[in-house]
């Protein structure tokens, strides 16, 4: 992926920048001149993800932060501040699923699943995948007046809803309308230059997900079989091809686009299957 170097200068926060997609999308910023700071509840993961970065050349640092709280994640982004200068991309990458709130029949119904599951889901998806850092983050580039970005991650589940993940479905599809409220808020309310955007993930292999799509020899379930023959592509996304979409969101070249969202989905939703 070539982005050249739109972001030259700038400071990307990435919670939840330590999973598959999120590092990914840090990568990219990375490659396109920004400073990264990425976040996560686990210090070993930040450790990684920033190690990883930094052999990829990029300029790196991590921050421990729980997204959901948001005092955590105030603590984190003053970190991320200190550490590499005023944030003006946000990217909310948390977010995941359980098993225990995915109704798999006939072992896992709908009607049995843990409601405290359903409801941690739909916490990181929601509150820590795009409201919560939002609150910390928007307040902070409001007050600067200056051109901000933020960029949730949604999924193709946000668009139609998918079978078996009913949490997880209905916690993106409130992040997708979070994200066009928050980019009228930020543009019609408040008159200030931070635009909302979504970046949604067609079906990409992930420690989330790889539990439904793959055995665990690493073929493809009967699920992931029914998903690449359904993507008229063939195959799942590949994490690296997040990177310019992400990129383009948050550089100037995007600089009147707020409230949509890029699909990066080998052409899923475009398929009606006939």
């Amino acid at each position: 992926m070539t982005t050249g170097r739109a972001l030259e200068g700038r400071t990307a926060f990435v919670p939840g920048g330590t999973g598959v997609l999120g590092l990914a999308i840090a990568s990219a910023m990375g490659e396109a001149g920004a400073r990264v700071v990425v976040g996560s509840r686990s210090a070993q993961k930040v450790d990684a993800a920033v190690s990883e970065l930094r052999a990829r050349g990029h300029e790196a640092f991590g921050a421990i932060v729980d997204a959901c709280d948001k005092s955590s994640v105030e603590t984190a982004f003053a970190e991320a501040e200190s550490l590499a200068g005023p944030v003006t991309i946000l990217v909310n990458a948390a977010g995941g699923n359980l098993p225990e709130a995915t109704a798999i029949a006939p072992e896992r119904t709908f009607f049995d699943l843990d409601i405290d599951a359903l409801r941690r889901v739909v916490d990181l998806n929601l509150f820590g995948g795009a409201l919560v850092p939002a609150m910390v983050a928007g307040r902070a580039m409001a007050a600067r007046g200056i051109p901000a970005s933020i960029v949730n991650i949604t999924s193709a589940a946000a668009l139609r809803p998918i079978t078996r993940v009913v949490g997880y479905a209905a916690a993106k599809a409130a992040a997708a309308n979070a994200t066009q409220w928050m980019a009228v808020h930020f543009a019609r309310d408040l008159k200030v230059p931070v635009r909302v955007n979504g970046l949604l993930p067609g079906f990409f292999l992930t420690e989330q997900n790889r539990f439904l799509l793959t055995k665990e020899d690493g073929s493809l379930s009967e699920r992931g079989r029914s998903i690449v023959a359904a993507t008229p592509m063939g195959r799942f996304g590949e994490a690296h091809e997040l990177g310019g979409a992400a990129v383009f969101l948050a550089s100037d070249a995007a600089s009147f686009v707020t409230g949509t969202t890029i699909v990066v989905d080998g052409g899923f939703d475009a398929w009606a299957g006939v």
